[in-house]
């Protein structure tokens, strides 16, 4: 199963939802899934993708070699998490960590700082205790994620857009199609909690780009 998700055709992908604490991400059939349930936030619309993907310009940082990231440091919103890997669970869908902390980078997609869409999960809470990713719905465009990666180097990324949508709207093309350069999502969940099913009603997606990188590799 090729690692690189976001350069397969996505227009068979369809998703489950994120549910952070509850099941996997979203389920693309015959490929893998990305995270299950991830926070939900009244749906808010996100600027369209020719907003949300600029067109190329010279001056864009070079594509980085593929590396596992480590390490994720977003200053806006006191983020500081190391990742652990998300694999895919029996059923296909994406697994989400099993605790609060730490956040995850779903491994069947680029390595932050390659080509594509690099994909980070985290809980909005669990257990009724705050996840790593509270207050991601937080971010505005123009804040920074900084991803360390196992070679020793950095990409940082600058936020393009902030979106909630619900479950069932979940934008799995701009989240997972391909790209023209590295880019950076981060995913969990928001909006109201549904007790009747046990997880959140809408996905918080942030949509970055790659503004700076470097590799010691």
């Amino acid at each position: 199963m090729p690692r690189h998700l976001g350069r397969r055709a996505f227009g068979v992908v369809t998703v489950l939802g994120l549910v952070l604490g509850y099941g996997a991400l979203l389920r693309p059939p015959a490929t893998p899934a990305a995270p299950a349930e991830i926070a939900q936030v009244p749906a808010v619309a996100v600027p369209a993708p020719s907003a949300v993907w600029p067109a190329p310009v010279p001056d864009l940082p070079a594509v980085l070699p593929a590396s596992v990231p480590v390490r994720v440091q977003i200053p806006a919103i006191s983020v500081d998490s190391v990742l652990m890997d998300l694999g895919l669970l029996p059923d296909g869908t994406l697994e989400v960590p099993s605790t609060a902390f730490p956040a995850g980078w779903y491994t069947g997609a680029p390595t932050p700082g390659e080509r594509g869409p690099a994909v980070i999960a985290g809980h909005v809470d669990l257990d009724r205790v705050p996840g790593v990713f509270h207050d991601l719905a937080a971010l505005q465009p123009g804040d920074l994620v900084v991803v360390d990666r196992q070679d020793g180097g950095q990409a940082t990324f600058v936020v393009d857009a902030v979106g909630s949508y619900p479950k069932d709207m979940f934008p799995t093309a701009a989240v997972y199609g391909d790209t023209a350069g590295p880019q950076l999502r981060l995913i969990t969940c928001g909006g109201e909690f549904d007790s009747s099913v046990g997880h959140y009603e809408d996905n918080v997606v942030v949509f970055a780009s790659l503004v700076l990188g470097g590799s010691e590799g």
